[in-house]
């Protein structure tokens, strides 16, 4: 059965006690909601990278973005985008953050 409403509660992941992630795609698009609850962090995450275009929202909290060899101060209501294969991550700067990330294509290591 296809799915075409997911509620909240609905295909939470509890990637650690301090973050989940919810994953809602279709056949080349995808959208995650992460949650952060360690925050705020001393120390940023690790960098990563990946082949996929990102698109973010900040839903809720704040957060300081780190792309390459820029940063940046983000609040609730905005938005960033990474492009292919940048080296990036994020602290915390509030207790709680709720991002909305896009992905093209979709992330088969999330599903």
């Amino acid at each position: 059965m296809i799915k075409e409403v997911i509620k909240h509660e609905e295909d939470v992941v509890a990637l650690s006690p301090t973050l989940n992630r919810k994953v809602v795609h279709l056949k080349d698009l995808m959208v995650t909601v992460i949650e952060f609850t360690n925050g705020p962090m001393a120390q940023p995450d690790p960098p990563h990278n990946h082949p996929h275009e990102q698109i973010s929202y900040v839903a809720s909290g704040s957060l300081k973005l780190f792309i390459e060899d820029r940063e940046y101060i983000l609040n609730e209501g905005d938005v960033f985008k990474v492009e292919s294969n940048l080296n990036h991550c994020i602290q915390t700067l509030t207790e709680n953050v709720k991002l909305i990330d896009g992905f093209a294509p979709i992330r088969e290591d999330f599903l």
